[in-house]
């Protein structure tokens, strides 16, 4: 059956279908060549040669390597004192560690930069963005924990392992898949990342490309610093992708699994506590008490107040319809892939993730480059705003349609076309009603991420248009801070709403695994 469905061809409304979404998925790429090349080989030797380049490349090596670093530590410890040791209140800690994560990172750096100008350089950034991205690692490691089968940490203790032996020898192996899927994703992260670095006045390719743009106007320097920003993050995207298709850990049958049993901290007991306390406070405690402060207490406070409900509106505007044309994208490629297993339909499918981790600012200014020369009435567009959310966020969709999509037999819909129906009537009759959880899921889950999104956001919405985010980052960057507070706030409460829901699944997943051992 695999071999015949391979044999057979994809329609011709399913390919024209999936060329959209791929065609601007490389929109990116050929802007970065394209402006490289135009630029001209000296001119452009000049600027990657340049002190400041060399700057800029040393401060983003930094800040990714240290946070991507710090937060496997810290995420790995936490993972096993709540999920392998005996330490009390484990569902709590196990909540509050995931928390961090409702915090947007420039929200973060908002809170720790009104604090004092101390934490406005290098060391100051990775702090924070440590803080706010350790629970990255904490996740996938607590999960790999839970499911990870114990007998052969039995067999090595029989043979005469310490614990530390044991566990450096049997039980980090194992985890490797799940911390180095979560390394680099926290490393792409970083590559990527700009409000947060921006309020921090730290320096690294994003702020300089975003002040090349829009401060000198100066778009070929922009696209050279671009092309070096992409061969850092197309590695990273590139194992991302290729991580993401590993079996994470080998197991055996789930009824004979038994549940680890638990190490006692003994002395270690209290000095984990504090630690565990000292680390809440510092991620979760200070964004929401200096949110509080700025919300009561400021010269500015009240001076955003009235735009409250413009910035709400525009970020429900742009993240909704950017859900439904994300959504709209990435059908045909889940359902190409799925039904005909070719390299081209792996390709199309595969082809969004290695993007994903590139800079929403290089896809802002791809898609200028794009507008200003060939499609003018599309420049400083809502449209324009709504490709580049799909560019960034087509992944998000295809994972969710893809766990819907590989429920529905196709054999329903050929036996709609034994029946008379059209192909496109067929897929409208039969399939697309039973898809319909997969596209809540996704444009659910978009729309959530789309209400903190920044960057693109920043430099494509039209004039007039605010968001939540971009009222942040603009009061934030004048020193407004209680001004920026209402913003700040609403957007924490958005994102909590999915890390709460995330977080408590992940607490019943535990609980079944318990009773099931």
């Amino acid at each position: 059956m695999d071999q015949a469905r391979a044999r057979r061809r994809a329609p011709l409304w399913l390919l024209l279908a999936a060329a959209i979404p791929v065609a601007l998925t490389i929109l990116p790429v050929i802007y970065v060549v394209l402006r490289g090349f135009e630029a001209g080989l000296a001119p452009a030797w000049e600027t990657l040669v340049r002190p400041r380049t060399a700057e800029l490349l040393g401060n983003t090596l930094a800040l990714a390597l240290a946070v991507t670093f710090a937060s496997t530590l810290i995420g790995l410890a936490c993972a096993w004192v709540i999920e392998r040791c005996d330490l009390p209140g484990r569902r709590w800690w196990r909540t509050l560690v995931c928390l961090p994560l409702a915090v947007p990172a420039f929200v973060s750096s908002y809170a720790w930069a009104s604090l004092g100008p101390s934490f406005q350089a290098l060391g100051g950034a990775i702090l924070i963005l440590t803080l706010s991205h350790f629970p990255l690692i904490y996740l996938p490691a607590a999960a790999a924990l839970r499911r990870m089968d114990t007998r052969l940490e039995d067999v090595a203790r029989s043979l005469g392992d310490t614990a530390p032996r044991a566990f450096f020898r049997v039980v980090l192996p194992q985890l490797r898949p799940a911390l180095g899927g979560g390394a680099l994703l926290v490393l792409a992260h970083m590559l990527a990342e700009f409000g947060a670095l921006s309020l921090l006045r730290v320096q690294t390719f994003t702020t300089a490309i975003f002040a090349e743009y829009e401060l000198q106007f100066n778009s070929a320097n922009a696209a050279l610093l671009s092309g070096m920003l992409m061969a850092l993050c197309l590695p990273v995207a590139f194992g991302e992708a290729k991580l993401r298709g590993v079996n994470r850990l080998s197991r055996t049958d789930r009824r004979s699994r038994r549940h680890p049993p638990l190490s006692r901290l003994g002395l270690w007991m209290w000095p984990v506590q504090i630690a565990l306390a000292v680390l809440s406070a510092a991620a979760l405690g200070v964004p929401l008490f200096m949110l509080a402060y700025w919300l009561s207490v400021g010269l500015s406070i009240g001076a955003g107040a009235g735009d409250v409900g413009a910035a709400m509106l525009g970020s429900l505007q742009l993240s909704i319809g950017g859900a439904v044309v994300t959504t709209l994208l990435a059908l045909p490629l889940v359902l190409l892939a799925m039904r005909h297993h070719s390299r081209i339909a792996r390709l199309a499918e595969r082809l969004p993730y290695v993007v994903h981790g590139l800079p929403g600012l290089v896809v802002a200014l791809a898609l200028i480059f794009v507008a200003i020369r060939w499609v003018p009435v599309l420049y400083q567009s809502t449209m324009l705003v709504l490709v580049a959310y799909a560019i960034l966020f087509l992944p998000l969709a295809q994972s969710a349609l893809r766990a819907t999509a590989e429920l529905v037999p196709p054999e329903l819909e050929q036996a709609a076309r034994t029946l008379g129906r059209g192909p496109v009537e067929a897929f409208m009759a039969v399939t697309l009603p039973a898809l319909a959880p997969g596209v809540g899921a996704a444009l659910a889950l978009i729309v959530l991420e789309l209400m903190r999104e920044l960057t693109a956001t920043l430099l494509l919405a039209p004039n007039g248009v605010t968001t939540l985010a971009t009222e942040v980052w603009s009061y934030t960057n004048d020193g407004s801070y209680a001004a920026a507070a209402p913003f700040a706030a609403l957007l924490v409460l958005v994102s909590g709403v999915p890390v709460y829901v995330f977080t408590m699944r992940t607490l019943k997943s535990g609980r079944r695994e318990i009773v099931e051992a």
